[in-house]
């Protein structure tokens, strides 16, 4: 998670160290199941599920949904929490929670 950006819905972000990440912003639940479950499809056998600010709670949904209902082989392996200090719309700095939901396959 970078402080230089200023929006919540960091969906569009990529870069090489990114590869097997799910940035969760202001889409429906479904949409970030879907990409979870894509990246497991592809092969992949660890994917991070990032989130901040108000989307920390659909990031744990999409995540629960996937592991309860599509892939029950997922297990959670480890859980990152912080905030970083960014600037505000109105130029001011304001705390931002964020999560990191590191998943793989059993």
């Amino acid at each position: 998670m970078t402080p230089e950006t200023s929006d919540v819905d960091t969906a569009n972000q990529t870069n090489e160290s990114d590869d097997n990440s799910v940035f969760v912003g202001k889409k429906s639940v479904m949409d970030y199941v879907m990409a979870i479950m894509a990246q497991f499809n592809k092969g992949t056998d660890d994917v991070v599920v990032k989130a901040r600010g108000h989307a920390i709670s659909r990031a744990v949904d999409a995540v629960e949904v996937t592991r309860n209902r599509y892939l029950p082989d997922i297990q959670v392996n480890d859980i990152k929490i912080g905030t970083e200090e960014m600037e505000g719309k109105r130029g001011d700095m304001v705390n931002v929670s964020w999560i990191e939901l590191f998943l793989s396959r059993q």
